[in-house]
């Protein structure tokens, strides 16, 4: 490593702000942080157009649909630790949420598409992946347009806890992340140099 390069380190390591740092290493963590964002939608989109779902139709459908609620749960849960033990908080939150909403998005989309596959007709239109996908982003995102409704008990109950986990997910996960952010970023000390990006 040569001195410059080494002096640059010293000089991001002493940085106790994002604003702080020099434009360039501002940029070069935007742009880090911006592509694992992007990769994580990238994974777990395709992931949910690519997967085959025959194995979730075996009558267990509550059970799988508990274990994604849980898994967004613990995924919500480490990235509040990780924004909590990050050297740049709020650019930590930012990724946080670019991880557990498509997370979400893609455990309601797929129960939605189960529920129709194990009884069809509980939605007003036959259902594919992406009108599941769909439905799952017109009903977070409160748009509601009335094409795709559900009709039948199960399908009213996902939707109903979907609802319901949508408004936690926004109006209080989000400002927990964020508070965590802030939290650490009004805690954090000049010592502070075992924390991650």
């Amino acid at each position: 490593m040569t001195t410059s390069q080494q002096q640059n380190q010293d000089r991001y390591a002493a940085a106790l702000r994002f604003d702080e740092l020099p434009s360039q290493r501002r940029r070069q963590l935007l742009t880090i942080a911006a592509l694992r964002s992007f990769a994580s939608v990238a994974v777990l989109v395709t992931a949910y157009f690519l997967l085959p779902f025959t194995r979730l139709l075996n009558g267990r459908l509550i059970v799988e649909f508990t274990a994604g609620v849980l898994v967004v749960i613990v995924v919500l849960i480490s990235q509040t630790v990780l924004t909590l033990r990050s050297r740049y908080p709020l650019l930590r939150s930012v990724e946080a949420m670019a991880t557990s909403i498509p997370l979400f998005l893609v455990v309601f989309s797929t129960t939605h598409y189960l529920v129709n596959e194990l009884n069809p007709g509980s939605y007003t239109e036959p259902m594919s992946r992406f009108d599941a996908l769909y439905f799952t982003m017109s009903t977070f995102a409160t748009v509601g347009f009335g094409d795709i409704t559900a009709v039948s008990v199960p399908a009213r109950f996902v939707t109903l806890v979907q609802m319901i986990g949508g408004l936690i997910l926004i109006g209080v996960v989000a400002r927990v992340l964020i508070g965590a952010a802030r939290l650490r970023t009004q805690n954090r000390g000049p010592s502070d140099q075992t924390s991650v990006p």
